[in-house]
C-alpha cells in the first residue's frame, strides 16, 4: 500500500547528515544529553516525547517514542494517559485563542 507517509522512512532519520554532518552531529549529541537519565527518568522522558508527538502530530515520532516508551517500561495505561494529555493541552489551546477572536468581534462590532 502507498501512503504519503512511509514509516520505514524512519530508519533513514540519520540520512539528513548527508548535506551537512557537523550540524547533524552537533542534533544527535544534543538529542542523546536530552534523553540521558536526569532530573526526569528516561521512561519519564519517553512518556512526554510520546505526548508531544501527538501534539505535533508527527507520525515518525509517535512510532519512535510508542517503542521507546515500551522499551523504558511505560504502559499502555501510561502512554494513553500521556496521549490525553496532549490532547488537553491542544484542545485547550485552540480554546483560549478564542478569547482572540471575541476580541476582534467585539472592536469590529461596536
Amino acid at each position: 500500500m502507498e501512503t504519503y507517509y512511509n514509516p520505514s522512512d524512519l530508519a533513514k532519520f540519520a540520512s539528513m547528515g548527508e548535506g551537512n554532518k557537523p550540524l547533524m552531529d552537533k542534533f544527535f549529541s544534543w538529542y542523546n544529553d536530552v534523553f540521558a537519565e536526569g532530573a526526569l527518568s528516561e521512561r519519564e522522558k519517553a512518556l512526554i516525547a510520546l505526548a508531544v508527538a501527538h501534539a505535533v502530530q508527527c507520525p515518525y515520532c509517535i512510532d519512535a517514542y510508542t517503542q521507546g516508551s515500551l522499551e523504558k517500561g511505560a504502559t499502555l495505561e501510561q502512554m494513553t494517559e500521556a496521549v490525553h494529555v496532549a490532547a488537553a493541552i491542544r484542545g485547550g489551546a485552540s480554546l483560549v485563542h478564542g478569547v482572540q477572536m471575541k476580541n476582534v468581534y467585539h472592536k469590529i462590532s461596536m
